[in-house]
C-alpha cells in the first residue's frame, strides 16, 4: 500500500504541475467577491453554502488572463466561500487560486485540510502563550479562570504562580496531596482546568476534541493520536502520551479530562496501545522515553484498574467505577429532570428544593446515591450516555473494558519481550517478565469466556455481577475482542456475520441495535451512544478488528460506508465535519442530548472534530485506492461491490 505521506506528496506535485502547465487561475478581490457570492448563493442566510440553498447559477469569477469562468455546483461554490474566508482571516485583499483547487476532489480536500489545518487548530498548550486563548473559556461558571496544579509538581507550581501576576482574572490553586471525593465536591462552585506538563518553560501540547474545547480528554486523545500518526505528526502524538504520563504520576490516573470536576473519574484505558503505536512510528527509537511511558502504563494498570473493591470485582474481571459525590456537574440542563422528579416526589418536595437538600447533605438517600454512582460510572466509560449502562454501569463487567485491559496485558508482554529482553525493572526496583503478563492475559481470557461469552448466541455480552447474568444488550462494544485479539478464530467467525446483520447501517456501524434500545429504554429520550447514532472510535476499532482476523471485504465495506457519509455531508454542507452522525439516515443533523459539536460555524470549519478527523485519515489509509474514486463520485455504498 502506498503511504499516505507519499500519496499526498504526489498529489501536491500533480497540483503544482497543472498550475505551471497553464491551469486556469482565479484572481479575486476578497471584499468584493465574498459578499457577491453570499448574496447569490447563501439564500437561507446561514453564512454557509449548502444543498439547502437555492443559488442563482452560474456564478461568474474572473480568470487571471482577463476572461471569466462559470462555477455551477454547490460543492464548488462552498469551496470558493471557504477559500475566500481563509484569505480574509489572513487579512489578504486578494485571492489567487487555481480552478483545480476549487474543484478539488472531496476526499483529497477533506484529508488535506485535516492534515494542514485542523490538527493545528485543535492544538492547545497550558502555558504563557496558550493560556491567553484558554482564558476566554466559557466553562468558568463563576467568572474566574482558575488553574489547579498538583502539590507534587513543584516546577509547575512555580511556573504558574509567576503567570498569576501577569494575567488578569487568572488564579492558581495548589491541590492537596490527597484528593478525595469530599474535596472535589468542596470546589464544585470553583471550577477550573487542571495543569498538564511543563517542559523547558513551555506547555507540552495536546489536541482537544473540538474547537470549543480547551481540555485534553482521555480516550479521545488515543484516537486523535492515530490520526496524527497517519499524518506524520509523531511529535504531537508523543507529546500527548507525555501528558498522560504526567496525569498518571501527578493525578493518579488518566483523567476523563483535565477539569477540576473530573478529578475522581478516568476514561477507557488506551495508554498501552498509544505508547506502542507512537514508539513503533518513531524513526529514532528513544528507549528512555519508552521505559518511562511503559512504567507509567503499568502503574495505571495496577493502581487504577486492579484495585480490589473498586474497578476490580470479586470474579476477577473489571468494571468502570467513578468515584465522586452528588450530581455530575457537566450535564446539560434538564438531563436528570425525570429521575429527579421521582426522587423529589418520594420526599414530598419539588425538584429544586430536593436538589438543594441533597447537595447540602440534609437529605440522605442511598437510592439516589446509587443512581448517581451509576451515572458517573457511565460517564467514565466514555459512553455518556447509553441505555446499555443506565442505572447499572457500576454493576457491569463490560466487554469493552475487559478487552482493553487484555490489550494492556498483551502490549506489556510484547514491549518487554521485544525491547527489554523479556524483563523490565521499574524505577522503584519492581521487576516484570513478559511471561508474567502473558499469564495475566490468559487468565483474563478464561474469565471473559466464562462470564461474558454466550455460547448459545455465540457473542460477548456485558455481565451484571450483582444479578449473576449477562445483559444481552447488542452494542458495538461487544465486538472489542476482535480489536484486542481476545476472540478466537472460531468466535470471530461466529461474531462477524452478527456485526454485519445487527449493527451495519447506511453510514457505518451503529452504536447499538435498535431492538436492544427498544427493550431497555425507560422513556423516549434518545441516548447519543445508542441507535441510530454512530461514533468514530467504534468504527476505527472494529475496522482494525475485522482486518486482524482477515475479514477484509467486511472491513472495506464498513470503512466505505463511514467515509461516504462523512464525504457526502461535507460536500453537501460546506465542509462540515461533526462530532457524530445518525448512521441510519447518514446525516450530521443530530439532536440527541448534547447536540453535535462541529456544526456551528460561519463560512468555514477550521477544526472539524478530533476523532472524526482521525477516522477519516485512518479510513483512507486502510481503504484500497480503487474505492477512492467512487467516494469522490459519492457512489452510495449499496451500489459498490466489495469483492
Amino acid at each position: 500500500m502506498v503511504s499516505k505521506k507519499l500519496f499526498s506528496a504526489f498529489i501536491s506535485f500533480w497540483f503544482l504541475l497543472n498550475i505551471s502547465a497553464g491551469a486556469q487561475e482565479l484572481r479575486l478581490k476578497v471584499d468584493e467577491t465574498m459578499p457577491r457570492l453570499l448574496q447569490q448563493a447563501d439564500t437561507d442566510l446561514d453564512k454557509k453554502i449548502t444543498v439547502e440553498d437555492d443559488p442563482k447559477m452560474p456564478f461568474l469569477v474572473p480568470l487571471s488572463e482577463g476572461d471569466s469562468v462559470e462555477i455551477n455546483r454547490i460543492y464548488y461554490l462552498s469551496n470558493l466561500l471557504q477559500e475566500l474566508a481563509i484569505a480574509r482571516a489572513g487579512e489578504k485583499d486578494s485571492l489567487r487560486i487555481s480552478l483545480e483547487r476549487i474543484k478539488e476532489p472531496p476526499t483529497q480536500r477533506i484529508s488535506r485540510r485535516i492534515e494542514e489545518q485542523f490538527w493545528d487548530d485543535l492544538t492547545r498548550t497550558i502555558d504563557r502563550k496558550g493560556l491567553r486563548k484558554i482564558l476566554r473559556d466559557t466553562k468558568a461558571s463563576d467568572g474566574v479562570q482558575r488553574l489547579y496544579v498538583p502539590a507534587t509538581d513543584t516546577s509547575g507550581i512555580n511556573y504558574y504562580k509567576d503567570l498569576q501576576d501577569e494575567l488578569s482574572g487568572f488564579e492558581v490553586v495548589v491541590l492537596p496531596q490527597k484528593i478525595t471525593p469530599q474535596y472535589v465536591k468542596s470546589i464544585k462552585y470553583k471550577p477550573g482546568l487542571l495543569a498538564l506538563k511543563i517542559e523547558n518553560g513551555r506547555g507540552v501540547p495536546f489536541v482537544v476534541p473540538g474547537g470549543r474545547f480547551n481540555e485534553m480528554y482521555g480516550w479521545d486523545s488515543y484516537f486523535e493520536g492515530i490520526g496524527l500518526l497517519v499524518d506524520g505528526r509523531i511529535d504531537l502524538a508523543r507529546a500527548m502520551v507525555d501528558n498522560f504520563i504526567y496525569q498518571i504520576n501527578h493525578y493518579g490516573k488518566i483523567l476523563n479530562a483535565n477539569r477540576s470536576y473530573y478529578l475522581t473519574r478516568t476514561q477507557p484505558p488506551f495508554m498501552s496501545s498509544f505508547v506502542r503505536e507512537v514508539y513503533k512510528a518513531m524513526e529514532e527509537k528513544d528507549k528512555v522515553w519508552l521505559r518511562k511511558a511503559l512504567e507509567a502504563a503499568i502503574k495505571e494498570y495496577e493502581q487504577v484498574w486492579m484495585v480490589e473493591g473498586e474497578r476490580l470485582t470479586r470474579n476477577g474481571l473489571n468494571r468502570y467505577f467513578a468515584q465522586g459525590i452528588g450530581i455530575p456537574p457537566e450535564t446539560e440542563k434538564g438531563h436528570f429532570d425525570e429521575v429527579l422528579q421521582q426522587f423529589a416526589g418520594k420526599h414530598g418536595l419539588k425538584v429544586p428544593e430536593f436538589v438543594e437538600k441533597y447537595r447540602s447533605g440534609e437529605i440522605q438517600d442511598r437510592e439516589v446515591d446509587e443512581y448517581f454512582l451509576h451515572d458517573r460510572t457511565l460517564r467514565e466509560s466514555g459512553h455518556d450516555t447509553s441505555w446499555r449502562l443506565e442505572n447499572r454501569a457500576a454493576h457491569l463487567n463490560t466487554v469493552d473494558l475487559n478487552s482493553l485491559l487484555y490489550k494492556y496485558e498483551k502490549d506489556f508482554e510484547h514491549l518487554i519481550n521485544k525491547y527489554f529482553g523479556g524483563s523490565f525493572m521499574t524505577s522503584e526496583g519492581k521487576t516484570y517478565s513478559d511471561d508474567y503478563w502473558k499469564e495475566k492475559a490468559e487468565e483474563r481470557k478464561k474469565l471473559v469466556n466464562n462470564y461474558l461469552w454466550n455460547e448459545k448466541v455465540e457473542n460477548f455480552y456485558d455481565y451484571n455481577f450483582k444479578k449473576g447474568e449477562q445483559t444481552g444488550y447488542i452494542s458495538a462494544t461487544n465486538f472489542y475482542p476482535l480489536w484486542s485479539g481476545l476472540a478466537s478464530e472460531e468466535q470471530a467467525e461466529a461474531m462477524v456475520p452478527q456485526l454485519m446483520e445487527d449493527l451495519k447501517a447506511q453510514g457505518g456501524i451503529l452504536s447499538s441495535a435498535k431492538e436492544s434500545v427498544a427493550a431497555t429504554a425507560a422513556n423516549q429520550v434518545q441516548r447519543q451512544w445508542d441507535y441510530p447514532y454512530g461514533w468514530a472510535p467504534h468504527q476505527m476499532l472494529l475496522w482494525k478488528g475485522l482486518l486482524n482476523y482477515g475479514y477484509e471485504e467486511e472491513a472495506h465495506e464498513l470503512i466505505y460506508r463511514w467515509l461516504w457519509m462523512i464525504t457526502k455531508n461535507a460536500v453537501d454542507y460546506n465542509g462540515t465535519i461533526p462530532e457524530k452522525y445518525d448512521v441510519v439516515d447518514a446525516t450530521h443533523k443530530v439532536y440527541a442530548e448534547y447536540g453535535n459539536v462541529g456544526t456551528e460555524f460561519d463560512y468555514i470549519t477550521t477544526s472539524g472534530f478530533g476523532w472524526m478527523n482521525a477516522s477519516y485519515q485512518l479510513g483512507l489509509e486502510l481503504l484500497p485506492k480503487k474505492y477512492h474514486v467512487q467516494l469522490d463520485e459519492l457512489v452510495p455504498p449499496d451500489e459498490v461491490r466489495f469483492r
